[in-house]
């Protein structure tokens, strides 16, 4: 049997809305997935989902596994608990998790602070190849609603990690053997690099200052994009996603 809730006041739904900011979030250690299918690719990972939360007018289309939590809340219920202005309908509540080992291929975002950079970025290490985004705490929240929309779903396929020490866990990746990559201005040509083997971290620094100076001290290879034309630099997401294709370029296709 779903539950039925009706009012704005409910503790439940005080408690939802709040999954709309950074704080109330890491109290919970919860999200909030927005859409059908947000909602079913959540449900086909491996991310506990504590209940789907649907607009009692649209019930009948939902189809649940066995198990799930059901609640239904009246059209302007689910409204105020979602951040989109025209919700779809249906939503689910789901567990954090996060990976103490984000795989082989990682990018590494230092100080990402644009949601949209975020979500792009991670949706397209997801289809370029990559295992796992490395976050440091001065990225963008990766589970706020901006940056999941981005993610297109990807956040349920990929490995997630956020830290407070990023050179540290950086540091530790490069005496592991892996190759630890800085994307910045003054690098040495990309495409001229040296081999990095098959493990390595891609670094993508912030929109404003770029990678951190103790990231690029511990860095094994450090590189830039061709400017060939008259622009100074590339959106954090666009350089991203050319470099990780280029990286993953010999893998085979899925």
């Amino acid at each position: 049997m779903a539950e039925h809730i009706t009012s704005l006041k409910n503790p439940k739904v005080q408690a939802w809305k709040a999954l709309k900011d950074r704080k109330g979030r890491r109290e919970s250690g919860c999200f909030l997935v927005e859409g059908r299918k947000m909602v079913e690719e959540a449900l086909a990972s491996s991310f506990p989902v504590e209940a789907v939360l649907a607009d009692v007018e649209r019930v009948e289309q939902l189809n649940l596994p066995a198990g799930i939590p059901l609640v239904t809340l009246p059209p302007h219920v689910l409204a105020a608990v979602c951040d989109t202005k025209t919700p779809q309908g249906v939503a689910a509540v789901v567990r954090i998790m996060q990976s103490a080992a984000p795989g082989v291929r990682i990018v590494a975002l230092d100080g990402v602070q644009d949601p949209g950079n975020v979500g792009t970025i991670l949706r397209t290490a997801d289809a370029a190849g990559f295992d796992g985004v490395l976050l440091s705490q001065q990225c963008a929240d990766v589970f706020s609603p901006k940056v999941l929309r981005a993610t297109m779903g990807s956040i349920f396929r990929m490995a997630i990690r956020v830290t407070d020490d990023l050179p540290g866990e950086l540091a530790a990746l490069r005496d592991a053997g892996f190759s630890v990559i800085s994307s910045q201005l003054d690098g040495a040509p990309f495409y001229q690099r040296p081999p990095v083997g098959e493990r390595y971290a891609l670094v993508i620094g912030s929109e404003g200052n770029g990678v951190t100076d103790e990231v690029k001290a511990l860095a094994t290879h450090r590189v830039r994009l061709p400017m060939r034309g008259g622009a100074e630099s590339l959106n954090a997401a666009v350089a991203a996603g050319i470099m990780m294709y280029e990286l993953t370029r010999e893998l085979p296709e899925a």
